[in-house]
């Protein structure tokens, strides 16, 4: 018989199961709403939606590569067993494959994934498969520039870096990616923090320094040595370079005759406010797919 797709999009209100899901579950019971539902309760697929407002603060970082650039993507899980199943990491690698090509994560949510479902599909089934909340969280892409190198680094699953650097060489590029992973950095140098971020910095090492009792011209040489040095801190080219502590990123990238023109740098569960929850009482939520 024929499905219509407002009957296809009222299953999917009611059900949080994918499109071809849907479909076929209303195929399978002659357009029968009441009876979709119940034939796609019993294969697990309706309880993506019920999970989907649990915390999920673990996962992991991929990335995936072409001739003009890379993508990272993080898809996130609740628990650490989740991010280590070997379906959860195809799934993943799978996604990251699709991303090359795509905009958003909405975008990329809606691609397909293979002839039969799109990524979000995919996404509730291995919900009902894994039984916890899996969310393609955030993507980010840099593009290889004519005339500049593109460095990549993955550490551990957990932490996805891109960086674009002009001049020096692969090596040298993967060097500055491993480094911002380690360290972090929020800017590329000082040149590029705000404004407002240098203001309320510098109010802080004022009030530390009036508190000394010194002198006002003393307090002034005070703030302005110590505000270099905490630019220095959160800015890529002001950092001591993680391989030689001996010099700054900055003075590494010189003598090579390069720079950096952009980077990103992603981590599992960045601003997710995790649920703390004991190790006994994980072990048994995983056992009893809850």
């Amino acid at each position: 018989m024929s499905i219509s797709a407002a009957q296809v999009k009222e299953l999917r209100d009611r059900t949080g199961a994918g499109m071809m899901e849907c479909k076929k579950a209303l195929v399978e019971t002659g357009g029968d709403i009441d009876a979709a539902i119940e034939h796609l309760r019993k294969s697990g697929l309706a309880k993506a939606d019920k999970k989907a407002g649990r915390v999920a603060a673990e996962g992991a970082v991929v990335m995936a590569e072409s001739d003009r650039g890379a993508v990272l993507v993080e898809i996130n899980c609740e628990t650490d067993f989740v991010a280590k199943d070997e379906h959860f990491r195809q799934f993943a690698e799978r996604v990251a494959a699709v991303a090359l090509s795509a905009d958003s994560v909405e975008a990329l949510s809606a691609a397909p994934l293979d002839d039969d479902r799109s990524v979000d599909d995919a996404r509730q089934h291995l919900v009902a498969k894994l039984g916890e909340n899996i969310q393609v969280r955030r993507m980010a892409r840099l593009s290889v520039d004519d005339d500049g190198i593109l460095g990549g680094y993955i550490h551990g699953g957990r932490i996805g870096v891109l960086v674009g650097v002009v001049g020096g060489d692969e090596a040298l590029a993967r060097d500055i990616a491993m480094h911002i992973a380690a360290l972090n950095p929020a800017w590329r140098d000082a040149e590029d923090v705000p404004e407002a971020v240098i203001e309320q910095e510098k109010q802080i090492l004022v009030a530390q320094a009036e508190d000394s009792g010194k002198p006002p011209e003393i307090v002034e040489k005070m703030v302005s040595g110590r505000l270099r040095k905490r630019l220095s801190e959160l800015t890529l080219t002001g950092q001591p370079f993680v391989k030689d502590s001996d010099m700054t990123v900055g003075q590494l990238l010189k003598s090579r005759g390069a720079s950096v023109s952009r980077f990103v740098r992603l981590e599992v569960g960045e601003g997710i406010e995790k649920d703390e929850v004991d190790f006994a009482t994980e072990v048994m939520q995983q056992a009893r797919g809850s």
